[in-house]
């Protein structure tokens, strides 16, 4: 029997035949009390019509689920007419789930005047400790219990696919409970099962130590955000002036944007982000290009750029990403802003208090995904949760995210795909934990980067099923 419960459920017919329910449920806010409130879990399902030929109504069947986990953390899912891959997925036999997870989309969204209902700082931030992996993975379990409770007992189980953090929560899914999965695929999300994001961030940024297993030696390298850095220079060396032009601008006099948040030298320098992404590059440079434009020009930015750098970082509308980034990483022990820690120690990141490199000659570098305490002052959103995220940064109680034994012996098929050139989930942690769960086969290229499911989805998708379906002699 489930501890959740199907509130509603709506369903409306979309172009190219498909059929979409939305349906809302209940799950407990903390499973461990289940009696101690609840929260509204919202998803989308979708599946493929066709009319029978004689006019008849079609055969109700027990279609076979498959479940997509959204990157993360703190992002919902679009309507599913939306990804183009879906068509391969149906066309195997599936229907498909698209959940917004807890605190995201229609999923109890989390938000300063949502938080606030909670109490104050402190009362918010053992609220946010229920909206990590582990209770998302037990939203699954639950819903699967609802939405299969008719089915014969060989067809309960269903299949889940994870993008990015999606995939930290996929691998946490057979760690707690595989007895509920028939397969598993990831996308660019094969955790680190490390206990915090220091190790992370240390391999993320600039330079690190691997063992040279041919002759015992240590090999140096290059941390995949600098590696960015130096690719983006590279492509555009003209940006190197305009950028510590604008750099210059910013820390002289930071600018409103028209959320009324503020452009700092460390927003700004956020915009490295994109460089993960494909056209991450020319994004970046599409945005210097047009703020020095409007330096030259009138000596202040105009309000369509500023609207470009706002849409392109826009966590006043993820801020549960901003708030548990680093959280989603933690086993056993506290954050206490790990990002800015590390950056502090890495001299090739660390700018000086005139907002430049000590290194006059060296180009500035722009900074990832990782979040910052300054963000917290930045962004409007952001400020009104600024004392909860420190609060959420002490936090040194976090339970075990993965059970790396289970893992071990793990009988669930995963299949996933692998990107050399990942900058939010490194590629050598990436391997280690390959190698640490049993049964895990994986698609390894170079040729696509962290938002492959979105750019290059025809590829990933028959990637991944190849994987489950062909064999190697």
């Amino acid at each position: 029997m489930s501890i959740a419960k199907l509130i509603e459920r709506k369903t409306h017919a979309i172009p190219g035949k498909l059929k979409v329910s939305e349906l809302f449920f209940d799950v407990p806010k903390d499973y461990s009390k289940p009696g101690d409130g609840s929260l509204r879990i919202f998803a989308r399902s979708v599946e493929r019509v066709e009319k029978p030929a004689d006019g008849g109504k079609e055969e109700k069947k027990h279609l076979p689920w498959f479940v997509y986990l959204q990157g993360g953390p703190g992002m919902s899912c679009s309507p599913p007419q939306e990804y183009p891959w879906i068509n391969p997925v149906l066309e195997k036999g599936y229907q498909m789930l698209f959940l917004d997870q807890r605190g995201t989309g229609l999923s109890s969204a989390i938000f300063a005047e949502t938080l606030a209902r909670h109490g104050k700082p402190q009362e918010q931030a053992d609220y946010l400790k229920h909206f990590r992996a582990d209770n998302i993975v037990r939203d699954c379990e639950a819903i699967r219990k609802v939405l299969t409770e008719e089915y014969p007992e060989e067809k309960k189980k269903w299949t889940v696919m994870g993008q990015s953090f999606g995939g930290f929560c996929t691998i946490n899914y057979l760690s707690r409970f595989p007895e509920g999965l028939q397969e598993a695929f990831v996308c660019g999300g094969l955790a680190p099962l490390v206990k915090g994001p220091d190790e992370v961030y240390k391999r993320t940024y600039s330079k690190y130590t691997l063992p040279n297993q041919k002759n015992k030696s240590m090999l140096i390298v290059a941390g995949k955000l600098a590696q960015r850095n130096v690719a983006y220079y590279r492509k555009s060396p003209e940006d190197v002036k305009r950028v510590k032009d604008i750099v210059k601008h910013l820390h002289e006099e930071p600018v409103t944007l028209p959320s009324r948040g503020t452009l700092s030298v460390s927003r700004f320098r956020g915009l490295g982000l994109l460089f993960g992404s494909h056209g991450g590059l020319d994004m970046v440079h599409d945005v210097v290009l047009r703020a020095c434009n409007d330096l030259d020009l009138w000596g202040f930015f105009i309000r369509p750029t500023l609207s470009i750098i706002e849409r392109f970082l826009d966590f006043d509308d993820t801020v549960l990403y901003a708030v548990l980034h680093e959280s989603c990483y933690l086993q056993g022990r506290a954050s206490r802003w790990s990002a800015d820690r590390i950056m502090q120690s890495l001299p090739r990141f660390r700018l000086n208090h005139s907002g430049e490199d000590d290194d006059e000659s060296r180009a500035i570098y722009f900074t990832g995904e990782m979040i910052y305490k300054d963000m917290f002052e930045d962004y409007v959103e952001l400020r009104k949760l600024r004392e909860t995220a420190h609060l959420i940064a002490e936090v040194d109680d976090w339970p075990d995210l993965y059970d790396e034994e289970q893992l071990a012996k793990n009988e669930v098929p995963l299949y996933a795909i692998t990107y050399i050139d990942d900058m939010y989930v490194d590629y050598e942690f990436a391997q280690e934990t390959a190698a640490k769960i049993k049964n895990c086969k994986q698609f390894i290229t170079n040729n696509i980067y962290h938002d492959g499911i979105r750019s290059k989805p025809e590829e990933v998708t028959k990637q991944l099923f190849a994987l489950r379906d062909d064999v190697i002699d």
